[in-house]
């Protein structure tokens, strides 16, 4: 059984709000870095089972950039680097968070 949109995007916010919990931590620890790493890469694994006509609408020509941090997690794990991770938490996360959100809000009005 498929997940719907609001499922999914449910369980990517999840991933991100303890993925930010987690970076309230020391960053400069490595198991810290780890647990941000794969609450990141869980989060956009979720986002990517989205139909592509949702994703494009609501991260666009992100997208592409989105997956290619997941992939370097997945795939290049000894390679990330910790200040982009940072980096990332700071900047990039609130936004995706607040996409996300949006996204749900929109989903709960049209349903209402």
């Amino acid at each position: 059984m498929s997940r719907t949109s609001v499922e999914t995007l449910r369980d990517a916010l999840t991933h991100f709000r303890l993925m930010m919990t987690y970076a309230q931590r020391n960053l400069n620890d490595q198991l810290v870095i780890d647990a941000v790493c794969m609450r990141l890469s869980a989060g956009i694994e979720a986002l990517a089972t989205l139909d592509p006509s949702v994703r494009d609408m609501i991260f666009g020509d992100d997208w592409p950039l989105m997956w290619g941090m997941r992939n370097r997690i997945a795939h290049g794990y000894l390679l990330v680097d910790s200040s982009i991770i940072r980096q990332t938490l700071m900047i990039d996360i609130p936004n995706l968070m607040a996409r996300i959100e949006n996204a749900l809000e929109h989903e709960s009005t049209k349903d209402s």
